[in-house]
């Protein structure tokens, strides 16, 4: 029996039959590099020998009686790798296009709470002969950066590694409801003694982000439920669309050479201007700036080994009100600061905090009624978009000896935000996914394809400077 924090609890408290609450990646893959060759076998018998370095693969989760306190995960005596590792095959012409109908389709769907909540398709007829690997995780098993950090599970560093032996296995046997019953009343007391510290810690940190705010009007993070509206805020649907974009790494680090900032600053700018093109084009552009809510990790080097959420979350504006790209990144650098400095002020365990006191029947049916209502159509929204950034391998990694080309990383939409924008570096270039409601964002590719100009305004922008090679500008189409 392994007790589910909190923080990985909520994400199955606010699950609704729109807001599906897991996690998605959408992998190329060249099979030429197999040693004996692609077959879907191969690769579902790799993943089943892998299962065991993964824990919540092959763990299920257990209600507490009477909802009492947070779930726990217990052995699935009846895991089969046949119900998680599917296969699929793409239409002509196999583009990502295509690949993205597919994930959107998948991603549609919740995963079954019977079972472990994860799920793989590797997909067959990709052009020039590649597959695809499209995974889905339930968020309550764990965030972006413990998912990118268990890549060395299913993935090696070289074509040909040695084959893994899985160990032994034999389910623990379930706990019965008097066990569960008495270990979820004492761990309700004991997350019970911690709340007056914690409301005073986050009263005294609010009122310093205040101060902070009145004496630096002009730096300031962002705040929730300030955002303006935009098509892609009211109530969601169940259907999920996809689109995928990439830029080149390198030139992000010139272009932070050249303009000053980090990468992320540049990745938060791009986003930003991408936004503009997209909204202006339709007529939809907002005055005010967007807001955005970052997922971030806090989990510390003690924890490295442990498969669960340990993030937080800042806010911080996306400056689409400005229109020189130059303008943005400047504005971007001192709001991304600003919003950093007040998550530190607010702690970075403030939210998991917070989380491990939810009730787990208030916290479902609260988040069900306020689908239901369809009051995120009626107040101001509480954010624009979630925006994530999430680090990958800068070296090739193979899964069953297939050379991973490309990875589009996807977090979930929320109720009143029908937008995610997960970025992901891997090999020399930034992959980004987007992952939208279809009811709210119905031409998601058009947004992604605003990606390469939007960044090459700001790669012509830096090339301005005479600190950017020449070469910068011409891969990214200036």
């Amino acid at each position: 029996m392994q007790p589910l924090s909190g923080l990985d609890a909520f994400f199955l408290y606010i699950e609704t039959p729109a807001m599906h609450t897991h996690v998605a990646l959408a992998a190329v893959l060249d099979p030429s590099t197999m040693p004996s060759g692609y077959s879907f076998e191969r690769i579902r018998d790799h993943i089943a020998r892998r299962v065991h370095l993964v824990p919540p693969f092959r763990r299920r989760v257990v209600e507490m009686p009477l909802r009492l306190h947070h779930p726990v995960w217990v052995d699935d005596a009846g895991f089969r790798i046949e119900r998680h590792v599917r296969r699929a095959a793409l239409p002509t012409p196999g583009g990502p296009r295509e690949l993205a109908e597919l994930v959107g389709q998948l991603a549609s769907l919740p995963l079954d709470r019977s079972r472990p909540l994860w799920e793989m398709w590797v997909v067959e007829g990709l052009e020039g002969g590649r597959i695809g690997l499209v995974a889905k995780v339930h968020h309550s098993a764990m965030d972006g950066a413990s998912a990118a950090e268990l890549m060395p599970a299913f993935f090696d560093l070289e074509p040909d590694a040695a084959p893994v032996e899985p160990p032994t296995w034999e389910p623990e046997p379930a706990p019965n409801p008097w066990e569960l019953l008495g270990y979820a009343g004492a761990r309700r007391l004991q997350s019970l003694t911690g709340l007056p510290g914690l409301v005073l810690r986050t009263g005294d940190a609010i009122t310093s982000i205040r101060r902070g705010r009145r004496e630096a009007p002009g730096r300031a993070g962002g705040t929730p439920l300030t955002a303006p509206r935009a098509p892609f805020n009211g109530p969601l649907t169940p259907e999920r669309s996809v689109a995928f974009a990439r830029i080149p790494l390198e030139d992000v680090r010139q272009v932070r050479s050249a303009l000053g900032g980090t990468v992320n600053d540049v990745l938060l700018a791009t986003c930003a201007l991408a936004l503009r093109r997209h909204l202006e084009a339709r007529g939809d552009l907002p005055t005010e700036p967007l807001l955005a809510a970052c997922p971030v990790s806090v989990r510390a080097e003690q924890h490295r080994d442990r498969v669960d959420n340990r993030l937080s979350v800042l806010f911080t504006p996306l400056h689409t009100e400005l229109a020189d790209p130059r303008a943005v990144l400047e504005r971007t650098k001192a709001t991304a600061a600003a919003a950093k400095a007040e998550h530190e002020r607010l702690g970075a365990h403030t939210l998991a905090a917070w989380a491990e006191l939810a009730d787990p029947t208030v916290a479902a049916v609260a988040s069900e009624l306020y689908r239901r209502s369809g009051l995120s159509g009626l107040h101001r929204p509480a954010l624009s978009l979630v925006l994530s950034n999430v680090p990958g391998p800068s070296f090739p990694v193979y899964l069953a000896g297939a050379e991973m080309e490309r990875a589009y990383p996807m977090g979930p939409v929320i109720e009143g935000t029908g937008l995610n924008v997960t970025v992901l570096s891997y090999r020399g270039n930034v992959d980004i996914g987007f992952m939208a409601a279809t009811a709210l964002v119905p031409d998601v590719w058009a947004l992604a394809e605003q990606v390469p100009a939007a960044f090459g305004s700001l790669v012509a922008a830096a090339g301005r400077t005479g600190n950017v090679p020449a070469g910068v500008a011409r891969r990214t189409g200036c």
